[in-house]
């Protein structure tokens, strides 16, 4: 299971990733652009040497007379570091790769907003549990932590309607339940009843 240690004010706070969550499994691609759009998206998402290669585009020789000029090869950068992102651009390019029917593509800035959308809503749901999980003063962060963070929220709550195993529920108790407690009125205070 991945993992990432963050260094908090009174000592780390071990995040462990879940994976049996599905972020945006069943929404729809209306919401996952508006979704997009409410979120800032990197800037280096409209970067065209995100995109660079494959066919087209201006190639060709470098330089002048006499062929190409000795270059030292550049070590490979991986689309994610290009982007700027720490989900993985190339697996979630072939995860939609797989999704689509035989005669479709899906183009070389969809798995990078794909990816920022993710990433995005991965680390606001994580700072949120892990603002829940020091509330209650222990450095492990647990399903519970998580159904605290996705319900106390109210965007993600509308985003997130999934149960949760282990989450628990939201502490509430209505009103009409709550009985009022009257204090007794001793004899010679203002409002005491003689019975």
């Amino acid at each position: 299971m991945p993992r990432r240690t963050e260094r908090g004010s009174d000592g780390p706070i071990t995040i462990h990733f879940c994976c049996g969550l599905h972020f945006v499994s069943c929404a729809s691609r209306a919401l996952l652009l508006q979704i997009a759009t409410a979120c800032a998206l990197p800037s280096t998402v409209n970067d065209p040497s995100l995109f660079a290669g494959g066919k087209g585009g201006k190639g060709g020789k470098v330089g002048g007379k006499g062929g190409k000029a000795p270059t030292a090869k550049k070590a490979p950068q991986s689309r994610s570091s290009r982007a700027g992102l720490q989900f993985p651009v190339g697996r979630i390019h072939r995860f939609l790769k797989a999704r689509v029917a035989s005669s479709q593509r899906v183009g070389a800035t969809a798995a990078v907003y794909a990816s920022a959308i993710l990433e995005y809503l991965t680390a606001e749901v994580l700072e949120l549990a892990g603002n829940a999980s020091k509330d209650l003063k222990v450095k492990r962060i647990t399903p519970r932590h998580l159904q605290l963070a996705i319900r106390g929220d109210e965007e993600l709550d509308t985003l997130i309607k999934a149960t949760i195993a282990g989450g628990g529920v939201i502490p509430h108790i209505h009103k009409s339940l709550i009985t009022k407690q009257t204090k007794k009125l001793l004899p010679g205070q203002p409002g005491y009843k003689v019975a």
